[in-house]
Parts: C-alpha cells; sequence; structure tokens
C-alpha cells in the first residue's frame, strides 16, 4: 500500500481504521470523524438552500416494501434480511422507497409540488468480501440521498436547479471540471417501453437545456429510470463518478404514490432521485487521495496547530488557541516539553495547513509567528492573525455570506 492511498492517509493522519470484527465497516477516529461532519454539514447547508427538506428514515424496514418496491427481486442477494417470527425484514440498501413513505402520509395537491427531501441515509449492501476496497467499497456507508417528487413539466427546472447545485459544490470541493453519462434503460427493468421513452425523453431534454454535453451510455440505467452521472477527475488524472440524476416513473405507482391534480382527479407523482456525493465515505477517499492529505483549510479536521516554544509561553499559547476555537476555528494546543521542530514535524505529518508559534516574545508584543505549509513564515498582530486564520477556515458557504453583508 502507497503513502498516497487512502487507507495510508487515514492511519497516518489518524482518521479512521477498519478490521476484521467489522468486514466493510468503518471506526472513525476523532479527527475523521470531524472531517466527516465538515463535509456533512457543508451538503447540508448547501442542499437547504436549494430548498431541500432533510428527514430520516428506519434502517430496518419489512421485507414486503422492497419486494412491492422490486429492490428484492434485484438486489435481494446483496441485501442484509432477518427473520423476526412469521415477518421478513432487511436493512435498507438505499432510502428511496423510505422517501415515499413520507410523501405518502398527507394527501398531496399539484399545489404543494415540487416536494424535495434529503437524508444522510445509513444503508447496508452484502458486498463480496474480495470487493471490498477500504472506504472505496464497504458494505455500510451513507448515501446524502435526496428526492424530488413533483410533475413532469417540473422536470427541467428540477434538473437544472440540481445540476447547478453540483457545478457550485464540486468547485468548492476541488472539482470545477467534470463529465456527464446519459445512460439508458437496461435489459432488466422495470415499467413498459413506453414509460421508459418519456423518461428519456424528458431527461436528455432537461440535461441538455442545461448547458451540460454528455456521452449516452446503452443499457446502464437503474432499473425504475434513466440516470444522469457525474464524473469527477482527481489530481491523478482518474474518474470517479459521484453525484446521479435517476428520473422515476415507476416508483411512485409501484408504492402508490399520488396528488390531487387541477382537475380533482388523482396522479401519479414523477421521482427524481438525487446524490451529490454518492457515499460519503467514498468521496472522503477519493478526497484524501485528491489532496494527498493536505486537505483545503476549511476542510482540515485541524486548522490550525498554536505552539509554544517554552514552558514560559504555555499560558499565552492556551489563550490564542481558545481565543481561535471562539473565532470557529478547528485548533489545537501542542504545548508538550519538545523542541519546536520536532512540533513542527508532528504537524506536518498530520497535514495541518496553518502552523502558529508563540513565545516569550510574542507574548510581549501580542503578536504570533504563522508558518504554512509552504515554509513561508510571518509575523502577525494576534489580533489580525486571528481574523485572518477566521476567514480562511470559514466554509465557501459562509464566506459567501460574509461577502454580501460587508
Amino acid at each position: 500500500m502507497n503513502e498516497l492511498d487512502h487507507r495510508q492517509l487515514g492511519n497516518n493522519l489518524d482518521l479512521f481504521h477498519q478490521q476484521e470484527e467489522g468486514p466493510g465497516m468503518v471506526f472513525w477516529h476523532p479527527r475523521g470523524w470531524e472531517l466527516y461532519r465538515v463535509i456533512e454539514d457543508y451538503i447540508r447547508s448547501r442542499m437547504r438552500s436549494a430548498g431541500f427538506r432533510e428527514i430520516r428514515t428506519p434502517q430496518l424496514l419489512a421485507r414486503s416494501l422492497w419486494e412491492q418496491s422490486g429492490h428484492w427481486e434485484k438486489f435481494g442477494e446483496n441485501m442484509y434480511s432477518l427473520i423476526d417470527g412469521e415477518r421478513a425484514f432487511c436493512l435498507k440498501p438505499m432510502s428511496c422507497p423510505c422517501h415515499v413513505q413520507v410523501f405518502k402520509k398527507h394527501v398531496r395537491s399539484y399545489r404543494d409540488l415540487p416536494i424535495r427531501y434529503s437524508e444522510f441515509g445509513a444503508c447496508h449492501r452484502d458486498e463480496p468480501s474480495g470487493s471490498l476496497q477500504g472506504l472505496m467499497r464497504t458494505r455500510a456507508f451513507v448515501q446524502d440521498d435526496a428526492h424530488v417528487f413533483c410533475t413532469e413539466s417540473h422536470i427541467e427546472p428540477e434538473v437544472r436547479r440540481f445540476c447547478n447545485l453540483l457545478r457550485v459544490i464540486y468547485g468548492d470541493l476541488g472539482f470545477p471540471d467534470f463529465s456527464v453519462a446519459f445512460s439508458t434503460r437496461p435489459a432488466k427493468r422495470a415499467g413498459t417501453d413506453e414509460v421508459w421513452d418519456r423518461a428519456e425523453a424528458a431527461l436528455s431534454n432537461a440535461v441538455e437545456r442545461t448547458g451540460l454535453n454528455f456521452i449516452v451510455r446503452e443499457g446502464e440505467g437503474a432499473f425504475y429510470g434513466p440516470k444522469l452521472e457525474f464524473h469527477l477527475t482527481d489530481a491523478r488524472g482518474r474518474n470517479w463518478q459521484c453525484g446521479t440524476v435517476q428520473l422515476d416513473l415507476v416508483l411512485p405507482e409501484r408504492l402508490g404514490a399520488e396528488f390531487v391534480s387541477e382537475s380533482n382527479t388523482h396522479e401519479i407523482p414523477v421521482m427524481i432521485h438525487h446524490a451529490v456525493l454518492g457515499s460519503m465515505e467514498r468521496f472522503i477517499g477519493m478526497l484524501l487521495e485528491h489532496y494527498e492529505g493536505w486537505l483545503p483549510v476549511w476542510l482540515a479536521p485541524d486548522q490550525v496547530v498554536v505552539a509554544s516554544v517554552s514552558a514560559a509561553s504555555d499560558t499565552y499559547a492556551h489563550h490564542i488557541q481558545h481565543l481561535l476555537s471562539n473565532a470557529g476555528v478547528r485548533a489545537t494546543l501542542d504545548d508538550r516539553s519538545e523542541r519546536l521542530p520536532r512540533k513542527i514535524v508532528d504537524a506536518r505529518e498530520r497535514c495541518v495547513p496553518i502552523f502558529l508559534t508563540v513565545g516569550k516574545r510574542d507574548q510581549e508584543n501580542q503578536t504570533v509567528s504563522l508558518r504554512l505549509r509552504d515554509g513561508s513564515q510571518e509575523t502577525m498582530n494576534l489580533a489580525e492573525a486571528i481574523e485572518q486564520i477566521g476567514g480562511e477556515a470559514l466554509s465557501p458557504i459562509f464566506k459567501a455570506t460574509s461577502k454580501l453583508s460587508s
């Protein structure tokens, strides 16, 4: 395993580990979970601003629901199931049938549409042991699932809205360029040819109007509808399929979803499946390899290390760490009785982007010394340093907000 493999990076940076007692599962360490939550909170904010309402659905559901949806027939051999008395249950491999249940809970009017749900859905799939690969292929993972229930007239604006959202998110995460594939009906599918004709025409027309170019992949759509796949290219030139948009005219009918139309008839809604990252775990693995562990400041689990030069400056260092934390910066304190070069090496090994040192003279002058990844150094006034670091540490969402308010 090379040093740039995400599994080695995860070990070196103390982010996560995996072990035989949980094959295909992840043990997140504090620094790794910090990174996970930063990404999750970022996606949550972007989805909320795009009009999605977050929900939470069960992980264990009766197998009859998966049979009704068609997932048992398609994915049954990869689903974890158990028997409780006379009933069979399954751990969910995806969240879409659950979102239909939330939609069905109330009588829906055409005036209510589109309705947008999002969820960080915990999923389980019984992947073959030989295919498991760190965070890239797991048996337990979280999908950033989202679904839109709408009419056919909403398809184009909803697809355009989500494609624009993907552009922003991928740019913020360091992937300004991406490619798009349009996947058409597979041989094994649900729904009639007439339904698939409508779905493929509607989705291709919608993506064309977004201005995105795409290649066609015949027969690679989901069993319930055609899909768009968004492929990101990392720093090593490798392509990763992440985001998806799937147009579904099948599941809502199978699961009994309907709304009252303007003419007071009961109609079946269109269901659009969305994902930005796909699997949270897989995306983090990709991100680590893309940046070789040196994540941008806003993503780094520890953004700053505050190191004292000697015991005489420990109190001042602790004060600065407290100020940074109050400013929303993820700052750690290194007041060990180690020489400064050792502290610098240790911070670099953890890929902490900003290293801040303080000594007796800094305490007297209320200054700090900043050292960045490239080795550049600068002595700054304490107040200016807190303001500058606080700005660099902000999520792109808050940076945009602060620009608008200034």
